[in-house]
Parts: C-alpha cells; sequence; structure tokens
C-alpha cells in the first residue's frame, strides 16, 4: 500500500486510501490511533509503544514518496518529512503532532466517503434536484450552479431606476400538488403567496373575444327553476361537459358552429395520450396545424382562440408545434378535470423571492448546500476506470470575474438546463457530445422571449388582470400577454420601488397616492421583435396594442419602462423533436453518473401526469433525476416522494380503453398520422 502512494498510474484517492488502510489494519497502529483520539489515554505513551508507526509516520522510502504523501495527507511542504530523525523534541509537541495527524486522517476519511453532486442549472427543476439530494439521508456535499448572480432569489432584479422586475409572468395551474407541497413544508400558507384563481380575456383588433372561466367558480349560464337568478355555483361535472358548459357564455364573439367543431380534436387527444410511446411518436412527427386541419377545426376558431392559446402556453404557432405536445395542453383544458386549467398567479414579488429564496435558505442553512452563482459551465470531463465504466468526474467553470477553476472528483452531475444552456454544455464538452444523446439535445433551438414592465401615472382598470393579445398586426408573428400587476399584487409599493411616493395622514395612512397600473408584458416567439429598440417596444404597447385592447390606455402616460430580451431560452416542442429532446437518464447506462432535469425532458416511465405544466414538471423531474443518480452512485438513501395529479375521471378512462380496442383490432385506421 505504502508503494502504491508513489505509484503513478492510480489516482491520488486510492493511494490515500489503499496507505491509511494498510497503516490501520496493523495491530500496533489501530492501539496508537485509538490512544491518540481519546480523551482517557496517553497519545505519547501510545505512539512512544510502537516505533515501527512512528517511522511509517515520520519517515518515507524516497524523496518522492515524500513530496506524494506531504501533498496530499497533510497539505504541505515535503521537506518537513524526508528526515526520519525530525521528531518532535518534547511530550507536548509529540501530543500535539499525533493529535493533528488524527484529525488530518478523519479529514482525509470523510473526504475519501462523502458523495459530490453538482447541479447545473437553477431553475425549478434544478432547485427541485438539489432538494432531493440534500433530503436523501447521505453524507453529501451538493452544489448548485448558475449563470445568474445570485439564483436564490435573496437579491432583487431591479431595472436601472431601481425598480423590481421579472422575466417573465408565470402562472401556476390547479394540478401543482408538488409545488403546493413545498409551500407547506416551507410553513408559507398558499393565501399568502399566490392570487385567488383568476379569470383571463382575450383581445384582437375587433375587440373582446373571449374569457377563460374559473371553472372552479363559475356561475350557471341558464336560470333553473324554482331559482331566482342563475348567479349560482357552477357544479362539478364530468369532462368536458363541464368545460363546455361553463364557458358557453364567455365566447363573445366566436360563433358556437366553430366552437362545435373542436369536438373531433378530443378524439385524437384520447388517441394520442392514451396509447404507447410509438403512437406518440407518430403525432409528434405531424404539426398541430395539419392535426387541426385533417380534423377540419374551423379557421376562426383556431386563429381567433387556438392559435393565441398556443402562442402564450407553448410559445408558437400551431404550424411550427409538435401535434403531441398540443395534445398534452389541450388534455388539461379539456379532458382532465373541470377546473384543471385554473390558474393563479404570484400574489407579492415574484417567483424568485416568494419561493426560490426560502427553499435556498433552507438548503443552505440546514443540509449545507452550496450555491455558486454567476458561474457558467464550461467542460464536463468523462473517464472510465480500469473495468472501461464511464463517469463524469470533473467540470470545468468559469466564475463572474473571467477566473476558471475546476471540481474534482465528482460523484454526479444532473443538468438542469434549457436547450441554450445545454447547447452550450455540450459543445464545451467533447467526452459528452460522444452520446448521442447529449449532442442531439444539443442541436434542438429554444424560443426568444422579450418581458416588459410599464409603469402608468394613473390607474387603468380592465376586465380581468390577465390578459392575451390575438390576431394583431404589431404583434409581428409572436404571442403576447398583458398582466395588471396592480391588480394582482394590489398596487403594494414594492411594485415600484424608491419611486413608491405616497402621501400620508398622522396616523399614517395613504391619503394620496403617485403610484397608477404597473403592467408587465411578455412576447414569446419573439423574433421579428428582438431587433426593435427598448422605446419602439414600449412606444408599440402603449401606442397600439394596449389601448386596442383596453381604450383607457390611450389617457396614461408612461412614468418608467423596463425592456428585456432572452433569445432562445424558452424550449421549443418543435415537430419531430420528441426523439432530441434529452432523457431523464441521460446516456443510460453508458454513462449512469449524468441525468437530465428540465419540463422538456423524456421521463419514460417516471413521466408524471403534469405534462404540458411547465413548472410542475420542471420540479418533478427535478426530484426524478436526483433519485436515479442517487439509485447509480449509492446504496441505501432517502428518495424524495412524488405526489401525482389527480386520477383520471372515470369517463375519460372509459374513453382511452375503448379507443385502444377500436385502434388495436384494426377496424379504424390511424389515417390522420404518419
Amino acid at each position: 500500500a505504502w508503494a502504491a502512494m508513489t505509484s503513478t498510474s492510480r489516482s491520488r484517492t486510492t493511494c490515500k486510501a489503499a496507505a491509511l488502510v494498510a497503516l490501520l489494519a496493523m495491530p500496533s497502529c489501530v492501539t496508537a490511533f485509538t490512544s491518540v483520539i481519546s480523551q482517557h489515554r496517553s497519545p505519547t505513551a501510545a505512539l512512544h509503544s510502537s516505533p515501527s508507526i512512528i517511522k511509517t509516520l515520520l519517515a518515507s522510502s524516497s524523496a518522492d514518496s515524500a513530496d506524494e504523501y506531504s501533498d496530499d495527507f497533510t497539505g504541505g511542504s515535503s521537506s518537513a518529512s524526508t528526515n526520519s530523525d525530525e521528531t518532535p523534541e518534547t511530550d507536548e509537541e509529540f501530543t500535539s503532532a499525533a493529535k493533528e495527524w488524527a484529525a488530518q486522517q478523519a479529514k482525509e476519511i470523510n473526504a475519501m466517503t462523502k458523495k459530490r453532486y453538482v447541479v447545473v442549472g437553477a431553475g425549478w427543476g434544478g432547485w427541485g434536484a438539489a432538494k432531493a439530494l440534500c433530503e436523501s439521508g447521505i453524507d453529501a456535499e451538493v452544489t448548485l450552479i448558475d449563470a445568474l448572480p445570485d439564483p436564490t432569489g435573496a437579491t432583487p432584479y431591479l431595472s436601472k431606476s431601481g425598480k423590481p422586475v421579472e422575466a417573465g409572468t408565470r402562472g401556476f395551474w390547479k394540478d401543482y400538488p408538488n409545488i403546493n407541497r413545498l409551500c407547506a413544508e416551507l410553513d408559507i400558507a398558499e393565501d399568502d403567496v399566490f392570487t385567488p384563481f383568476t379569470n383571463s380575456s382575450f383581445y384582437s383588433p375587433d375587440g373582446l373575444e373571449a374569457t377563460a372561466p374559473v371553472f372552479s367558480e363559475a356561475k350557471l349560464p341558464f336560470s333553473i327553476p324554482g331559482f331566482a337568478n342563475s348567479d349560482q355555483p357552477f357544479p362539478m361535472l364530468p369532462s368536458p361537459l363541464g368545460q363546455v358548459l361553463a364557458t358557453f357564455p364567455l365566447f363573445e364573439r366566436i360563433p358556437l358552429a366553430d366552437r362545435a367543431s373542436m369536438v373531433g380534436l378530443l378524439l385524437a387527444t384520447v388517441d394520442c395520450l392514451g396509447n404507447d410511446e410509438k403512437t406518440q411518436m407518430e403525432y409528434d412527427r405531424m404539426s398541430a396545424h395539419d392535426l387541426f386541419v385533417k380534423f377540419g377545426l374551423s379557421e376562426r376558431l383556431v386563429e381567433d382562440f387556438i392559435k393565441p392559446t398556443l402562442l402564450v402556453g407553448l410559445f408558437k404557432p400551431p404550424e411550427e408545434l409538435s401535434a403531441l405536445v398540443v395534445m398534452e395542453l389541450l388534455y388539461y383544458y379539456a379532458l382532465a378535470h373541470q377546473d384543471s386549467f385554473d390558474v393563479r398567479w404570484i400574489k407579492n414579488g415574484t417567483v424568485a423571492d416568494s419561493l426560490i429564496m426560502p427553499l435556498a435558505e433552507k438548503l443552505q442553512n440546514v443540509y449545507g448546500l452550496k450555491v455558486m452563482g454567476g458561474c457558467r459551465v464550461g467542460e464536463i470531463s468523462v473517464e472510465k476506470d480500469e473495468d472501461g465504466k464511464a463517469s463524469a468526474n470533473k467540470i470545468t467553470y468559469q466564475t463572474s470575474d473571467g477566473e476558471t477553476k475546476t471540481l474534482h472528483d465528482v460523484d454526479g452531475v444532473i443538468l438542469a438546463l434549457g436547450c441554450k444552456g445545454m447547447e452550450s454544455v455540450v459543445r464545451s464538452s467533447p467526452d459528452l457530445a460522444r452520446y448521442k444523446e447529449f449532442s442531439l439535445a444539443a442541436s434542438l433551438k429554444g424560443i426568444d422571449v422579450i418581458s416588459c414592465r410599464i409603469w402608468f401615472d394613473r390607474i387603468v382598470p380592465t376586465r380581468t388582470p390577465a390578459n392575451v393579445f390575438s390576431r394583431f398586426e404589431a404583434l409581428r408573428g409572436s404571442g403576447g400577454t398583458f398582466f395588471m400587476l396592480d391588480q394582482l399584487q394590489e398596487n403594494s409599493p414594492d411594485l415600484w420601488g424608491a419611486a413608491a411616493a405616497d402621501v400620508l395622514d398622522e396616523d399614517g395612512e395613504v391619503v394620496d397616492s403617485t403610484r397608477g397600473s404597473v403592467v408587465a408584458c411578455d412576447f414569446y416567439n419573439a423574433g421579428g421583435l428582438m431587433s426593435l429598440s427598448d422605446e419602439d417596444i414600449i412606444k408599440t404597447l402603449t401606442d397600439e396594442l394596449l389601448p386596442s385592447a383596453v381604450p383607457r390606455f390611450a389617457d396614461a402616460k408612461v412614468v418608467d419602462s423596463w425592456v428585456g430580451k432572452y433569445p432562445g431560452v424558452v424550449s421549443w416542442f418543435s415537430p419531430g423533436s420528441y426523439n432530441k429532446r434529452p432523457p431523464l437518464e441521460g446516456a443510460g447506462d453508458a454513462l449512469t453518473n449524468v441525468k437530465c432535469a428540465g419540463d422538456w425532458v423524456r421521463m419514460g416511465e417516471r413521466e408524471h401526469g403534469a405534462k404540458g405544466l411547465c413548472q410542475e414538471r420542471a420540479f418533478v423531474s427535478g426530484f426524478e433525476a436526483a433519485n436515479s443518480l442517487l439509485r447509480s452512485t449509492t446504496d441505501a438513501f432517502v428518495a424524495t416522494q412524488v405526489l401525482p395529479v389527480r386520477e383520471d375521471e372515470a369517463q375519460s378512462k372509459a374513453a382511452v380503453e375503448v379507443n385502444k380496442k377500436i385502434m388495436g383490432s384494426g377496424l379504424l385506421p390511424r389515417f390522420w398520422t404518419r
């Protein structure tokens, strides 16, 4: 074992382990070592009674072996241990040296046995993975790396004028059981974090087109004999009957015949999601537009309602989206449960400071999670052991000040990245690129997003706080939304930052406020707008889009504004992209210690019911990636339990079974797929 320490053919960890095991296996060393760390026996006497151990510890057979021992075991210079005659002069000095040696060896043993896991990317997938690894019950060092300066949410993201801003406004749907559980674990009341479920309005150049209801709070659209009016809670009805009746009075302009043309699409949804992966890949190869044409959806329904919904839900028009992914979204709107599509928003601040920050604080304070912000991962290196098994064991990254650093002896990696981040890491990592799962994922392209925030001088009332633009020429092919943050967040001073100047009375009550409406506007598939200046983008909103939807915006003046442009950052589920999306298991058995997380990963047998719901699905994928990594790298751990979404209703399950029998018998060929 001692000879192994001087061998250049073995890793340093192997050398240290072999030498230490050999030393500790000797009876005299066991006695001496035990005595050193015991408070009831004399370490000096114990070590003096074992001259062979003293000689082994304080001398070496060559200068080379002394160098290796000193560098790796003590961290000091080799000159101190090259002379075997240099022993401590007094019992006190010898006792101190022995204790120092014992502490160093304990540290080395711990370093050799402690697992080191790295999560790359601090979105919902990354935080889910970090949480699962930290709470696994094993002795592990978990590091989370992200390019954001502070991915924990503790540092507010501010505009140049000091006002809080956020990249994108994200909704939280009814079937988010794991994110809801997170609130309970963090001792946060959901009512303190989220708004009530809200309606959404769709606006076109012709005016209000439709309103998406809160299905759980919908009112009956007709009178029932024996009741004075129809202002009664809508009963929970079987899906999709409940959705049809609840939305019946809310389409302002789209004729009933056009709405009815959507019925055939329900068959495709049942067939697609109720079948195996082979069938789903057939749907993936065709665009949603092709599917709409084959099932006879009216042009009016597609252009005025479905297309704007897809542009703000999946961020591309139907001709550029996989039919498979569109069916997943449609499932929640029309087939899951009557209230599955109910959505709520962050009540105060941002997603980062409302949910991520308390989670980060818990993981850092309780479990010692290390968060490295402002760091961009470069190369992930893969090596093979003497048995030919490959594993990623080294990560190179660049800090915010341009310094290049390396993490060594990594036991496992979770890539919680979007398509742009994946492309960057794989391009810098030749070892990863050799695995087709990573190179194919790196070939997928993302979607451009623009986020804006506008502060007005007056309050502008709107029908609903969440709104969608439809068919406006000024959109240039993008999808557009606008959210009235002053309604969702009660126009709190936090929305205005340092500019929240109020006139207070003697009791501190606000008697006059300079705070008008605060509007968050987001553009998806925004390539046609990316080249515009920030001023022109704001002008497009204030002069064209907002006043066309809500005329009273024409009288409001802009107090301040902010624009953020994010090229290629959102997952694009294009036709034929399913096979290129990264598997949760990464390269599988070929590289067992690298896993993938995020809303775009293929989860295989671990697929969660929250398809089409990006935040919940990403969070769950982080749990599953961590569980898989732990299974691959350790023997015993506490797996994070994933809460399922609600079971499908009985009629939906029956429809799936009937469809399988019909399609499986060949009575009805699947003529609409390829």
